[in-house]
């Protein structure tokens, strides 16, 4: 069997009367994140953290912000394209830990519905998902919540079912 962990980071500024999307879900706040994409920084933190796992770039690589394809994009469909990409060269999720690092909004009644959303589009279980959130003590561009920031850590495997056999 021959497993990779990968690491991702994601960053965005956080302005008024912009949605927030986090882990594939919408929450109601006064700011959200700008992007190109729907600037979801979780995901987008994720997804580098399989593609590097795997060694095939990183998110920018295959979904660049110059691309008017991915201009206002659910992040969701790039994380469901990530992890075709995983399987097209064999490689599992094995697991997920994420952490978010804001100031505002309270991030924990949210998790479970984050966990879901994106346990479907993984095709893993929701037991393989860890996501935490901090705030940074009103430090920095974050603690004035003048942004948010992500970091994941990704497990992917390949050959395990072989030897199983």
């Amino acid at each position: 069997m021959k497993i990779k962990v990968g690491f991702g980071y994601d960053v965005h500024p956080l302005k008024e009367g912009y949605p927030l999307h986090l882990g594939g879900i919408r929450l109601e706040h006064s700011k959200g994140a700008v992007g190109h994409s729907d600037a979801d920084v979780l995901i987008h933190a994720i997804c580098d953290a399989l593609l590097g796992a795997a060694n095939l770039r990183d998110i920018g690589f295959h979904f660049s912000d110059t691309d008017p394809r991915w201009k206002n994009a659910d992040s969701k469909i790039l994380l469901r394209e990530v992890c075709r990409l995983l399987k097209e060269h064999y490689w599992d999720i094995g697991n997920i830990d994420a952490t978010l690092v804001l100031e505002k909004p309270k991030i924990s009644p949210h998790i479970d519905n984050m966990k879901k959303t994106l346990a479907d589009i993984m095709r893993i279980d929701m037991d393989d998902i860890s996501i935490k959130a901090t705030t940074n003590e009103k430090l920095g561009y974050v603690g004035r919540e003048e942004g948010v920031n992500a970091f994941a850590v990704a497990l992917i495997y390949k050959g395990f079912k072989d030897q199983q056999q």
